[in-house]
């Protein structure tokens, strides 16, 4: 990526870097505006994130273990498995509330219900946003936005058939 693809807006008096993709890093956030450009431009397939994506600095989308010794698992044919586990029952899927039960959460719950032990563990370290949109990173090259995680059930349901469909597809 180039800079010509940077637009630089203020907002609250914290200066933010958009990409085209609507990606954006917040100079607050990493410290310079130079640092908060260069994260912007290391990003590889996100769209719509917010000083999340490369924070970890990943060596690999194969290998579940960055540089900092950070243990990311992986879900094989994981939108397959996160549809199958939101809808098993009508009361499997709410997107109100991370974890409700054993048997419902939303769908960033679900990812880091299923990833069990080390989700678990990344979910109390960063969080189930966070960590729900590493284990889908390290887990499949469908992307799944941080945004995904806000919506409500009908609209998730929705995004997450088309997402397991294309895994489907992309698996045969």
């Amino acid at each position: 990526m180039t800079e010509k693809n940077i637009i630089w807006k203020e907002i609250d008096g914290v200066k933010w870097c958009y990409d085209d993709k609507n990606n954006r890093c917040s100079a607050k956030y990493w410290g310079s505006e130079e640092e908060a450009l260069e994260r912007l431009q290391s990003l590889k397939n996100c769209s719509d994130c917010s000083n999340c994506s490369n924070r970890y600095k990943y060596r690999d989308k194969k290998d579940s273990e960055n540089q900092d010794g950070l243990m990311i698992p992986k879900i094989e044919n994981i939108h397959q498995k996160v549809l199958e586990a939101a809808t098993a029952t009508e009361d499997s899927l709410a997107m109100s509330d991370w974890h409700t039960c054993e048997t419902t959460h939303c769908r960033a719950g679900w990812v880091t219900f299923l990833a069990g032990k080390e989700g678990a563990d990344l979910e109390g370290r960063f969080g189930p946003a966070l960590a729900g949109s590493m284990i889908y990173r390290a887990s499949s090259e469908i992307k799944v936005g941080m945004n995904e995680f806000y919506k409500g059930n009908k609209e998730a349901l929705e995004s997450m058939q088309k997402a397991a469909e294309e895994e489907k597809l992309l698996n045969q």
